[in-house]
């Protein structure tokens, strides 16, 4: 408004010489004010805003006259006001300056114990941003994941740091199962304290559901380590690395006893409970810049041309790329405005016949699901029904296909079913943007399930039972005597597999291919087959397909995240040579702000379905008797009900007035209460949003109209006769 004062006395004084006529140039000025568009606006549509200075969330006023007074009045009276808040204020440096100038003559009226608090807050404050800066010097692979950002900007170093979390995410879930699970049984093994192990024989289960018949020990072949080191099985079986290693009922202490099983149990709630909150957290911080980034067609135009840069580019073959990759974002959307506007046009022939090749195509794309849902169902049947036979019966390569032919199945899947969905796509009609969700959607889609088609195949084998024995035990203790042992081995072979492709792919395909790309570029069919580009999206499927490995299988094999921890250390540095010397980036964008959400989105939705698997084999399927520390109770679950037995009767009491329906219920409706208030305030706070966009709409309006008065005022003065 001031520039719109401004203009309109440099377009109304040369009318005016007198000082007595001063009145009716305010009221010309006023008069010419009234004609801007925002005036106009605000004319039809008068509505009050309330602003705030609440810090974190809120907006504050424009800075003007009178919001200075009023922060200058009123802010500074406030004792919990300090250089933090300052900081905050939509103010210039020399008005954050005079405030806090201000602020340092009233410290001397304050009393003594204000001053101390006040210093006292200052200083700690201090301690935490020294402390945070300290450990970012610490920060793992930081100037590795700076190089990558420097030559291929922040969209593939997204990808990098969220391997880097998820390292650092199994590490800490590897030391909360050491402390609280090997550490006290090696603190006894090891006679490093005085404390025994306690074993609590039971009469009530049959004998011949503890029966674990070992391998035969003798004389063995090195391709015999080799096959048990790769499947878990052998010498592996009864290491720490499986659930059948830890049979003990408790570790006597000298003052104490420490209950293994329900440490076991409560270890699993807790890494996953860990896992949850920290993927929101992360996720929610995601949000936040996806929802501040939220952007109509226009500002996303004017976004790419003006600042669509990133100025951490500096290889000059990534910048070309950037280029390329704005220019395709400026293609895609004119393409998505030329779809939207096709859709508009479309007439109701041509619309049924769209959606009737649509409901077509995805009965094809169920249809592929289904095949290789089915194919990883034979395949884990037949080789748990061939995986008994003795080792020294089969040649090695037979042997090994048989263990590891779900793990082939399940990777053959993967690896084809995304093309076979980006070729059914373009036929689909969709706009570009919407192509790439829903085939990321579908490949989600394809690597989880196959894990819980696997663990639920394995699942329906261990509790088939055909005859009355078998019923005995709750399972089929014949073909799985420690059904746990085999769920972990089938998770580990998982592991070991995933890594072993990766290692492969990277050295006899990609390598390969950079080379005849460099030194054979007389060849069609070369040229043709390009570089190989580093898709983000596949990446992170694959080891967001690797963890929810992790997550289910480290119930059953408790050193799982450690061999995890090891191999996405390995698949970073694989991956960031593989970047550095064989591979590009992709010409299609995807930015770091919506790619860190997409992740961590991705990684919640397997994260939750890690849960239903766990918590089918806790709660539902019977534990093993013949190994484990559950080897006393019908299931897992049931230590949790047999120790809150053992607490006091009013402590009881509460626990089971807080699991009550009487207690869900009243919880549940203040749970919907507390949601419908952030929703409301969420809505409150978008109608803020779009006024504030209306507001810089205006304002861009109005000096469409300044200049275009003043124009006409030049136009007219220079037309004027002398």
């Amino acid at each position: 408004m001031g520039c719109a004062v401004a203009v309109a006395k440099a377009i109304w004084k040369p009318h005016f010489t007198d000082t007595s006529d001063y009145n009716l140039l305010t009221s010309t000025t006023t008069s010419f004010l009234r004609e801007l568009p925002s005036y106009r606006s605000i004319a039809q549509k008068r509505t009050s805003v309330l602003w705030r200075d609440k810090p974190g969330g809120t907006l504050l006023k424009p800075a003007s006259s009178e919001s200075r007074s009023f922060l200058e009045a009123g802010k500074l009276e406030k004792e919990h006001l300090g250089s933090q808040c300052i900081r905050k204020y939509a103010l210039n440096i020399s008005e954050k300056r005079r405030l806090r100038e201000i602020q340092e003559a009233q410290v001397k009226y304050l009393s003594e114990w204000d001053q101390w608090k006040q210093y006292s807050t200052k200083s700690w404050k201090r301690f935490l941003e020294e402390t945070k800066e300290l450990f970012s010097h610490l920060e793992l692979w930081k100037n590795d994941i700076r190089s990558i950002e420097g030559r291929f900007g922040t969209g593939i170093q997204s990808y990098f740091s969220f391997l880097r979390f998820l390292v650092i995410l199994n590490l800490v879930i590897f030391i909360i199962i050491f402390l609280f699970i090997l550490f006290p049984i090696i603190l006894t093994k090891y006679k490093i304290t005085d404390s025994t192990f306690m074993i609590v024989p039971s009469n009530e289960i049959d004998m011949q559901c503890k029966v674990y018949p070992m391998n035969s020990t003798g004389l063995v072949y090195f391709y015999t380590y080799m096959i048990d080191l790769l499947s878990g099985t052998g010498f592996l079986e009864w290491t720490s690395l499986f659930y059948g290693h830890y049979t003990v009922d408790g570790v006597k202490f000298k003052n104490f006893l420490y209950d293994l099983p329900l440490a076991y149990l409560l270890t699993t709630v807790a890494y996953l409970a860990l896992s949850l909150l920290w993927i929101v957290k992360r996720s929610v911080e995601g949000f936040k810049q996806n929802l501040v980034r939220s952007e109509e067609q226009f500002q996303s135009y004017c976004n790419k041309i003006f600042a669509g840069w990133d100025f951490c580019i500096t290889d000059e073959s990534t910048a070309r790329l950037k280029h390329s990759s704005i220019q395709y974002e400026l293609k895609t959307d004119l393409e998505e405005e030329r779809i939207r506007q096709k859709v508009a046009e479309r007439t109701p022939e041509e619309t049924l016949r769209i959606y009737s090749l649509r409901l077509l195509l995805n009965a094809l794309v169920i249809t592929v699901l289904v095949t290789c849902f089915y194919a990883i169902y034979v395949a884990t049947v037949f080789s748990q029904e061939h995986m008994k036979k003795e080792i020294n019966k089969m040649v090695f390569g037979e042997n090994l296909l048989i263990l590891y032919l779900p793990s082939i199945v399940i990777t053959l899947a993967n690896f084809i079913t995304p093309i076979i969905f980006s070729k059914i796509i373009h036929y689909e009609d969709y706009s570009p943007a919407f192509e790439i969700r829903l085939t990321l959607l579908r490949c989600v889609f394809m690597r989880l399930a196959t894990i819980c088609v696997l663990v639920f195949t394995l699942g329906s084998k261990i509790t088939f039972c055909d005859n009355e024995d078998c019923q005995i035990c709750g399972y089929n203790h014949k073909l799985y005597p420690c059904w746990e042992n085999q769920f972990g081995q089938e998770m580990y072979k998982l592991t070991i597999f995933d890594l072993i492709i990766n290692l492969a792919v990277t050295i006899f395909v990609e390598f390969p291919r950079k080379l005849l790309v460099t030194y054979c570029t007389s060849w069609k069919l070369i040229r043709y087959w390009g570089q190989q580009e580093f898709a983000i999206p596949d990446n992170v499927l694959g080891i967001v397909y690797a963890q929810t490995i992790c997550w289910i299988g480290t119930f059953f094999s408790p050193l799982l995240p450690a061999i995890a921890t090891v191999k996405f250390i390995i698949i970073f540095y694989v991956k960031e040579i593989s970047l550095m010397h064989t591979c590009r980036p992709s010409t299609r964008p995807f930015r770091a702000s919506n790619s860190n959400f997409f992740f961590l989105l991705v990684l919640l939705i397997g994260l939750t379905l890690a849960f239903i698997p766990l918590g089918i084999s806790m709660t539902h399927i019977p534990s093993s008797k013949a190994c484990g520390p559950f080897t006393n109770y019908n299931t897992s679950w049931d230590i949790i009900p047999k120790t809150i037995n053992t607490f006091p009767s009013p402590l009881q009491a509460f626990i089971r007035s807080i699991t009550s329906e009487a207690f869900a219920v009243p919880f549940f409706i203040v749970i919907c209460l507390i949601m419908f208030y952030f929703i409301a305030l969420a809505g409150a706070h978008k109608r803020v949003v779009m006024q504030l966009r209306h507001q810089l709409s205006m304002e861009s309006q109005d000096k469409h109209y300044l200049i275009r008065r003043l124009t006409d005022v030049q136009r007219e003065m220079r037309n004027r006769p002398s």
